[in-house]
């Protein structure tokens, strides 16, 4: 077997591996970022989310994307399972299973908008239509050879495909579901839900920003030319100056230095950079997760005033970071780069609105038909399932013991009080 080829299969499945461990960051993250009573619920849900992604996935997901088919959609290649072809490089089955860990990155994402107050059905049958019927149209038009891809749409390893597409439908279940009991008073003003463990959430940060070198290196495919150490650079500068700048920002505006905005941008600077990170110099790096630990902040704050509960932060972090970085590119990607990875120089390299208006274009029909289509999904289940909502004592007791019957964290609950005449006691 000629060595090369077996480099880059190795180096791809190991950056599979590392996309895989960001689950453990948004179980940390997402647990660390919510109430102790939703913990287990929580952490078990995103185990659950694997599960089920990589299953639709595996059905008809990749299909969709990469099959041959249209513009708009693949439609060959479902329950996959050939051991023979090669794709850009790869064993087919290395290539199926990198591609299966962004989808479920995308679902977990898409979660964020359910947390701590939607029922467990929702969650499974949401799933199984996220992962079938939005995240691989998407992926078909940029990465899968449709229409976007056509017009030379630049997006490396995914601010559109995986980060937008699940914020837009994390928005559409936060508007539908409203927001959590005690979250906005009567007269408008909010009140902060702190999340129970900002040591979970600052650990669940690290986890992920270690995984995106598998994210983003990961999506050179191959150790040709060792281009995903430039990758590894350019990822490692953006997530730097995201969490430098936020904390500036928060501190120069509030007086205080808020950990979890700090934390937020420089998963800002992570998700902002994941579209251009192949195509940019070092010193346009900086400067989008500058931008990107900037605009997270008052992103933030938008969404507080306008009422809109988001818990994790996930519309902020991965929505509007994530249409930033796309749209950088097309002020940013160089002559030599653009070149090199395909597309067209950015406006600052002389390559005037060309890009910028196909990175636009982009970023507005895919999260356009995200939203819209994750919108139809849920008002059909909220009839369907007569809510998607859990009641509201059970919101109060939390998920871990109104879905599963047991708490995560048992012995900092409320115990029952003890009766001599139950069996067993």
């Amino acid at each position: 077997m000629d060595e090369m080829f077996l480099l880059n299969n190795v180096w791809v499945i190991v950056a599979f591996i590392l996309v895989l461990l960001m689950q453990g960051g948004f179980i940390l993250l997402e647990a660390g970022s919510t109430r102790m009573k939703n913990a287990g619920h929580i952490a078990g849900k995103t185990i659950f989310t694997v599960g089920i992604a990589s299953l639709v996935f595996w059905a008809v997901g990749y299909g969709f994307i990469y099959g041959e088919g249209n513009a708009f959609i693949g439609m060959s290649d479902f329950f996959y399972g050939d051991f023979t072809s090669a794709v850009d490089g790869l064993a087919g089955s290395v290539d199926f299973i990198f591609q299966l860990a962004f989808a479920a990155i995308a679902l977990t994402i898409a979660f964020g908008g359910f947390a701590e107050r939607a029922k467990l059905s929702v969650y499974i049958i949401f799933a199984v239509a996220f992962s079938a019927f939005i995240y691989p149209v998407v992926a078909h038009w940029i990465w899968g050879g449709g229409w976007l891809a056509g017009l030379g749409k630049q997006d490396f390893a995914g601010s559109t495909v995986v980060h937008l597409t699940g914020a837009m439908a994390a928005l559409a279940a936060t508007i539908i579901l409203k927001p959590r009991i005690g979250k906005f008073n009567e007269d408008g003003t909010s009140n902060d839900i702190a999340g129970h463990n900002q040591v979970y959430t600052a650990l669940g940060v690290l986890i992920l920003w270690v995984g995106w070198f598998g994210f983003n290196g990961g999506s050179t495919l191959g150790v040709d030319g060792a281009f995903f150490g430039y990758v590894a650079l350019t990822t490692q500068l953006a997530a730097a100056a995201g969490a430098v700048a936020a904390m500036v920002i928060v501190s120069a505006v509030t007086g205080k230095n808020d950990i979890p905005t700090m934390l937020n941008g420089a998963l800002a600077g992570l998700v902002a950079i994941t579209a251009s990170t192949a195509f940019v110099a070092p010193w346009a790096a900086v400067i989008i997760g500058i931008v990107a630990g900037f605009i997270v902040h008052f992103s933030m704050v938008f969404f507080e005033k306008s009422k809109i509960d988001d818990p994790i932060f996930a519309l902020s972090v991965h929505g509007v970071a994530g249409i930033w970085g796309t749209l950088s590119t097309g002020f940013f990607a160089t002559p030599a780069l653009s070149e090199m990875n395909g597309g067209q120089p950015g406006l600052f390299y002389g390559g005037g609105f060309a890009q910028l208006g196909v990175q636009f274009t982009g970023v507005a029909v895919s999260a356009l038909y995200a939203f819209t289509v994750a919108f139809i999904i849920l008002k059909v289940l909220e009839k369907v399932l007569g809510g998607l909502r859990v009641s509201e004592e059970e919101e109060l007791i939390g998920l871990d013991m109104s879905e599963h019957g047991s708490y995560g964290y048992p012995e900092n609950m409320p115990e029952k009080k003890y009766d001599s005449k139950q069996p067993g006691a």
